[in-house]
């Protein structure tokens, strides 16, 4: 346990002069790459902000119209008898398109029901069992410029299912 804590506290360090070293080994000019890198991950952000406020504001949209709560209870009346409970539906749908609205979400019912009851436990391997499908695909594919994604949405869905279900399966699991 020692020797992870040594770990993590000069790895990043040893990480920097590893890379300064090297650069310097190889006779590069160290801060002329750390300027245009920098300069290639601005312009990376320049092109991948439009999409991030759309996402944003899209489920900002979602959230103040009430249109979450209504699916949660139309949803809710089929998804209780499966043994999911309707309270998750809200992350469930939100998680697919932002990490950080979800976990405001995943907050709420902490603050109604507990992280250690039943739906908190649920709510928390869901959050470590799922994607931003929406996000990561607009922002992975418009970065590369990726025109055609074949089954990844397909897949990607698939594999979120599967952690929805995972995640009923695994707190019920730690409650017996």
């Amino acid at each position: 346990m020692d020797f992870l804590i040594f770990l993590s506290t000069y790895i990043i360090p040893f990480i920097l002069l590893y890379v300064i070293g090297y650069g310097l080994l190889q006779k590069r000019n160290i801060y002329e790459t750390f300027i245009k890198g920098a300069v290639d991950g601005f312009q990376t952000v320049i092109k991948i902000m439009p999409t991030l406020i759309g996402l944003m504001v899209g489920v900002g949209i979602l959230r103040a119209s009430g249109f979450l709560d209504m699916v949660s209870n139309v949803l809710g009346m089929f998804l209780n008898r499966a043994g999911f409970p309707s309270q998750l539906v809200p992350v469930t749908i939100v998680r697919m398109f932002s990490s950080s609205a979800a976990t405001g979400l995943v907050l709420d019912i902490f603050k109604e029901y507990g992280p250690d009851s039943l739906i908190g436990t649920m709510t928390s391997i869901m959050m470590g069992c799922t994607e931003t499908i929406f996000y990561t695909m607009s922002v992975y594919f418009m970065t590369a410029k990726v025109k055609k994604t074949r089954y990844t949405l397909t897949g990607a869905l698939a594999a979120t299912l599967a952690g929805i279900v995972a995640s009923v399966i695994l707190a019920r699991g730690v409650r017996l």
